[in-house]
């Protein structure tokens, strides 16, 4: 199984595709960041985003992905834009085919690590000894990509099988 996690952003979106084969650990098979100019029009830079998604669609054929959800600063303008950015990621794997699901900052980083508070050099850190790299991963956005990646490989089949045990039980009612 690829998984695509996205840490989405206008200025950097953050990438990440992992593999996973059975019960062998989840391994990293590429990464990177998407960054677009600051002096550049807005749906320049939107349409940057979109090609560079769908690209990676393309390349590496992920069966799904995950992405953080937008967390919520007190700079108005940089939520605006992140949500920005994220529609243009959730419209590339809609059209790409690859189903998608979100996860907030916090799951993400107590599904990870084990605390929702942890820090990012704690998370770079974490991320590095469970996908066995040399190095903690950079820049931070990549590394939130490749930690919504692992958070969906832990948390998506528990979900699958409640929505299977549940239409069961619907079945028989």
């Amino acid at each position: 199984m690829k998984i695509l996690g996205i840490d989405p952003g206008l200025d950097r979106t953050g990438w990440a595709v992992l593999e996973k084969d059975g019960a062998a650990p989840p391994k990293l098979a590429a990464s990177g960041l998407i960054h677009t100019p600051k002096n550049t029009p807005l749906e320049k830079r939107l349409a940057a985003i979109y090609d560079g998604l769908s690209a990676l669609v393309n390349a590496h054929s992920p069966d799904e992905a995950a992405i953080e959800e937008v967390f919520f600063s007190k700079r108005a303008d940089t939520q605006a834009n992140t949500t920005h950015a994220r529609g243009v990621i959730l419209l590339a794997c809609e059209k790409g085919g690859v189903p998608i699901s979100a996860y907030n900052p916090k799951l993400i980083k107590k599904t990870v690590s084990g605390s929702g508070a942890a820090e990012k050099r704690q998370m770079q850190r974490v991320v590095q000894l469970t996908l066995n790299l040399p190095a903690a991963p950079e820049p931070d956005d990549v590394a939130d990509a490749m930690a919504a990646a692992l958070c969906h490989l832990r948390l998506a089949p528990v979900a699958r099988a409640i929505a299977k045990a549940g239409a069961a039980v619907k079945g028989r009612v």
